[in-house]
């Protein structure tokens, strides 16, 4: 149970999960190259302690495996199990009295305390150009806080418990922000922060917003913790933490956390945007510059000896991965009870999270006649429709089959490919909302979703044998992705009026040839890239295609408004002029890293 960040990396440190960087490091790309290097070769946690420009430390990568994230909440996690496993069966702790003794004592240390003055804890006070302005990728508009814990309340809610605390990057500088006068906030449909926004704008009460960086690894996983709506994330924070969230009210009428690291208090321009970003994001391409809220800026709080905490994003995995770990570990218990009949549920990193979805549902509607997809529609639907499973673009669903894991990628297509009938299974939302991250749609938060659905018995004997698609005009190279889906290297994407023609040719080609045991079909930039590893396929396939727009077959057909095909179906996942840019990292900044590293990869100037 961990006082504060530099608890935690102290007891990191002594069991040889720390690394200690002790000479200068420029926080403008370079401390981000390190951050990556190090997290993709599976090393530990980093101690910047020398960052230019910066009187103050920066610590990244704590969670950057599951096994150090499971170690940081070894003491509470089996706790908040056992809270979670009391909400979905009160009747456990009849049955079983002495596993759950402990749990009204668990319960009790989710809830906040006010104090009345600043905690010991609360040092002094610094300005936003003193802070580690940590620039993660060379198309960045600035600096920005990633790890960000931030607060609000409602208009004239003095209630903690009222409170909805979420994680949206912070953009500190750049772009037209007066420095230290004025921060960026990037939030997005479906987030809490977004109600009390509506609720401002028809008030007279000042907008304020405290902005927490550090404090107990429990605080900035609450921030991305989906809770139910209600439930405050300070009093989850308590639960996996350990001890209550601490908090105190400055002279302004800011909350404050005696337990975080950092404070930027401030108030929200109701009626005011600027433009925020671009910034690398997590589905590995740019989000792009937009109007967002601004905030301006009152006091910046500091503890003492703070730790600023950070992380990189990019195209995954990195280390907000083990957010969804250790959020799956948490809440597969109440999934049932959130989504009746559903069996399982991955929001698939490798491919963003929310562009794909995989799940399992029961099946029960009609045992008696032959099978296909009913109650699993049924379910589709729930999930589309509640919180942020709502963003998800792609729903390969299929009914409980005894043995298949969704985590088994291969295995699970296979599984859909051989039992999915595309006559049938393609059901469309077109014109409605995605992820604002994803720009494979028609326009910025707007796209189209396709439900994939399998409850047929086995349709298909999928085969690993590549068809001669490269005698099809425009096709320059196809390789096998998995038994019965294979990419293809087409021309490259110029617009949709010519894209129509394309794949419909293409398609019309297809029916010439020998494709038997072929089921799914990608046109993409470079097919040998989507075989070399599933999540290639995964993140080029899910992330580039727009379901209205990109979704082709051959022998295509619409009857009764339902468009299905009678054979392979094929997804157009080409680059596209109005997609973000890829993340590419700065070749100076690699240069300078590399002298850093040994032959086999790892930091030879530094010491664990």
């Amino acid at each position: 149970m961990y006082k504060s960040l530099r608890d935690c990396i102290n007891d990191l440190e002594s069991n040889g999960m720390l690394l200690r960087i002790s000479q200068e490091v420029d926080p403008d790309l370079e401390m981000a190259e390190i951050h990556r290097r190090v997290y993709h070769n599976g090393g530990p946690a980093i101690l910047f302690e020398n960052v230019k420009g910066s009187p103050f430390q920066a610590v990244s990568n704590i969670y950057g495996t599951e096994e150090r994230t499971d170690f940081i909440f070894r003491k509470t996690l089996p706790g908040v199990k056992k809270m979670v496993e009391l909400k979905v069966d009160p009747m456990r702790a009849l049955k079983s009295p002495l596993s759950y003794i402990n749990a009204p004592f668990t319960a009790l240390t989710a809830l906040p305390k006010k104090t009345l003055r600043p905690g010991s804890s609360m040092y002094g006070q610094t300005t936003i150009d003193q802070l580690p302005l940590v620039k993660s990728w060379p198309m960045d508009g600035g600096a920005f806080v990633t790890l960000p814990q931030v607060l609000t309340l409602p208009p004239n809610s003095t209630n903690i418990m009222e409170s909805n605390v979420g994680m949206y990057r912070i953009q500190l500088n750049g772009n037209d922000y007066k420095l230290n006068e004025e921060i960026g906030l990037h939030y997005q449909i479906h987030r809490g922060i977004g109600v009390h926004h509506t609720q401002y704008n028809d008030s007279d009460a000042e907008f304020k917003c405290s902005i927490f960086i550090g404090g107990p690894p429990s605080h900035a996983f609450c921030a991305i913790m989906p809770l139910p709506e209600g439930m405050s994330e300070l009093t989850f924070a308590g639960l996996l933490g350990g001890r209550r969230f601490s908090y105190y009210k400055d002279d302004k009428g800011h909350i404050v956390s005696n337990d975080a690291d950092f404070v930027i208090t401030g108030t929200i321009q109701k009626n005011r945007k600027m433009p925020e970003g671009p910034f690398g994001d997590h589905l590995g391409y740019y989000s792009l510059q937009h109007d967002f809220p601004v905030m301006k800026v009152d006091n910046v709080y500091h503890r003492k000896d703070p730790l600023w905490h950070f992380t990189v994003v990019g195209r995954p995995p990195q280390e907000d991965s083990s957010f969804g770990y250790l959020i799956h570990k948490i809440v597969k218990e109440l999934t049932p009870g959130e989504f009746p009949g559903l069996v399982a549920i991955n929001a698939v990193d490798a491919a963003g999270v929310h562009p794909l979805l995989l799940a399992i549902g029961q099946e029960r509607y009609m045992p008696f006649r032959d099978q296909r997809p009913e109650e699993i529609l049924t379910i589709a639907n729930r999930i589309l429709g509640s919180g942020q499973t709502s963003l998800a673009k792609f729903l390969w669903i299929c009914a409980e089959y005894e043995g298949l894991d969704i985590y088994d990628y291969p295995a699970f297509f296979k599984h859909m490919l051989e039992r999915v009938d595309w006559r049938y299974d393609l059901h469309f939302y077109t014109q409605t909302t995605i992820d604002t991250l994803d720009y494979s749609g028609d326009g910025w938060n707007s796209g189209s979703k396709v439900v994939i659905a399998a409850n047929r018995p086995k349709v298909t004997t999928l085969t690993d044998k590549l068809p001669n698609l490269t005698q099809i005009e425009n096709v320059a190279d196809a390789a096998m992705i998995f038994d019965g889906a294979v990419g293809v290297t087409y021309n490259k994407f110029s617009s949709y009026e010519n894209a129509v023609e394309e794949c419909e040719s293409f398609a019309q080609a297809c029916q010439s040839l020998d494709l038997q045991g072929i089921k799914l079909i990608v046109l993409c930039d470079d097919a040998q890239f989507l075989q070399e590893e599933i999540n290639n396929y995964l993140w080029v396939t899910f992330t580039r295609a727009n379901p209205s727009h990109d979704l082709y077959g051959v022998g295509s057909f619409t009857e009764f408004k339902h468009w299905g095909c009678t054979g392979p179906l094929i997804i157009d996942a080409r680059i596209k002029p109005h997609h973000a840019p890829e993340l590419v990292t700065d070749k100076n900044v690699e240069e300078v890293v590399d002298s850093y590293m040994d032959h086999q990869g790892n930091l030879q100037t530094f010491a664990v």
